[in-house]
């Protein structure tokens, strides 16, 4: 199962980049499955780079971090 504070503690080292540019990201829900829900805000929310923000930043530095990360989705 996946660990609600080493993932926050995951999004929390990543949060300063997203800030820079008047962003964030917010936890949503972790499933049972491995699979990470995140809401992007601020500036992020509608950015049209988002996808790759989520995929090549985020995602990438929380698979990383925590273990039993299968994905990240956006909702």
């Amino acid at each position: 199962m996946i660990s609600e504070s080493s993932l926050q503690k995951a999004l929390n080292s990543i949060r300063p980049f997203l800030q820079a540019d008047n962003g964030d990201v917010e936890l949503v829900e972790i499933s049972q499955d491995g699979i990470v829900k995140v809401r992007l805000i601020g500036a992020c929310e509608q950015c049209p780079l988002s996808v790759m923000t989520l995929r090549a930043g985020i995602e990438r530095a929380l698979m990383r971090e925590v273990p039993g990360i299968k994905r990240i989705e956006a909702v």
